[in-house]
């Protein structure tokens, strides 16, 4: 993906969530407005129910009794002397009807001695704390009335709320986990960047003297001196291969890093299955004559497919079969259909794959850590090459080990529907 594309999808992507966040936040706070607003309703019409119950029904107020003189801070006028037992008894009984669950404080005024005498702290877990203290300031303008207060009121509406704050903290949670997420996207994606340009500068650099020694060894080759010398022409023999096999390896690391980049081109035709891999086979077992390549397949059976990437999955594979063997490698060659499509199988006599790696040898620059693994040269590359090509065709493979010796890897093509 393009670093252009991927800064939209991020930003996109952040500035969505952070609009959820800043609306959850807002209806929140909507939502605290309104439970306090119908916290107040409740206790306005209760409060005028204890007082229209404290006058015996009688009196008449030419306005409303209830004042509402802070945000958790009433005073009620009833006109008419009343007794704190009574007063409490119809606090309890209206604000239990109406709902009212929460912690108050209750004082009334005495006309004859011209004080505030309190009354009591009412607690819903009907356990008084005995170092509460409120204040109640005297009204200046009335003389039978009585004061409320509810100090855990804020503490209250936002119990009530529960399930908003619950949810905001959620999304708040989300945004921390995506924020997080694209830092490590960032990161692994530039510590991918910085291997890629690695690994083709390095094989870049290893390309220009390599091409110098094959030059050199190829005319060494020729020259007389050695052509009559046995074992000068095995010398020369080797660092010839020994390049060859160099350069074939430096030329498999950068095509992977340009394909990593660009993507694989693919030109799919049509390829028989039974002349084709048996031509591979036939080249194999020509260059070592202990290899045996058994192929089973009906000649009628073919694939659509790039015919230079598909050519190199096969090598690829027989090649493994063949170097993971610590005897004589023997190699069946099978395909079947069935009604989802067609599989080709690779049957190996070799050393197998611990279970617990099997999920891992796709993976670049994997290699199981064993002994064999010590004693043969690569870099991990041949079973990635594999993957990505299978996977650029909409193909599926799968490894499993045999139940005597080996390893069976299944290349699936689906039928195109």
């Amino acid at each position: 993906m393009k670093i252009k594309k991927l800064n939209i999808i991020i930003t996109l992507g952040f500035i969505a969530i952070i609009g959820i966040l800043i609306a959850q936040l807002l209806w929140t706070r909507q939502a605290y407005n309104l439970e306090d607003k119908k916290f107040n309703q409740k206790v306005n019409i209760a409060l005028l129910e204890v007082a229209e119950k404290l006058s015996g029904g009688k009196a008449s107020f030419t306005e409303n009794p209830v004042q509402n003189i802070a945000n958790d801070y009433y005073v009620v006028n009833t006109n008419n002397e009343f007794h704190p037992v009574v007063l409490e008894h119809y606090l309890r009984t209206e604000f239990t009807r109406f709902q009212i669950n929460t912690d108050y404080v209750y004082a009334l005024y005495n006309c004859h001695s011209d004080k505030m005498i309190y009354g009591k702290f009412m607690s819903k877990n009907q356990e008084p704390p005995s170092d509460k203290v409120i204040n109640f300031p005297k009204h200046k303008n009335l003389i039978y009335y009585f004061s409320i207060r509810f100090p855990n009121k804020a503490t209250y509406l936002t119990s009530s709320l529960r399930f908003w704050y619950v949810l905001t903290f959620a999304l708040i949670i989300i945004l921390l986990v995506y924020v997080y997420s694209i830092y490590t996207i960032i990161q692994q994606k530039k510590f991918s960047e910085l291997q890629r340009d690695f690994i083709n500068n390095m094989t870049h650099e290893f390309k220009t003297p390599l091409s110098s020694i094959l030059l050199a060894s190829e005319s060494l080759s020729k020259q007389n001196i050695v052509q009559e010398n046995p074992k000068l022409q095995t010398y020369t023999s080797i660092i010839i291969n020994q390049s060859y096999k160099l350069n074939h390896h430096i030329e498999k690391i950068l095509n992977i890093a340009k394909n990593d980049s660009s993507g694989l081109l693919l030109k799919p035709l049509k390829i028989i299955l039974l002349p084709f891999i048996q031509e591979i086979a036939n080249t194999l077992q020509q260059k070592n004559e202990n290899i045996t390549i058994h192929v089973d397949i009906e000649n009628s059976f073919f694939i659509m497919a790039d015919e230079f990437h598909f050519t190199n999955i096969i090598y690829n594979i027989l090649d493994n079969s063949i170097k993971y063997c610590e005897t004589k490698p023997e190699i069946i060659i099978s395909a079947y259909k069935d009604s989802k499509g067609l599989y080709l199988k690779f049957k190996d006599n070799g050393m197998g794959i611990p279970a617990k790696n099997i999920p891992d040898i796709f993976e670049k620059f994997y290699r199981v850590n064993t002994k064999r693994s010590e004693e043969i040269n690569g870099f991990g590359l041949g079973l990635f090459y594999v993957k990505k090509v299978v996977k650029q065709h909409n193909w599926k493979i799968s490894v499993e080990n045999n139940a005597d010796k080996g390893i069976t890897i299944t290349l699936f093509f689906p039928y195109l529907i």
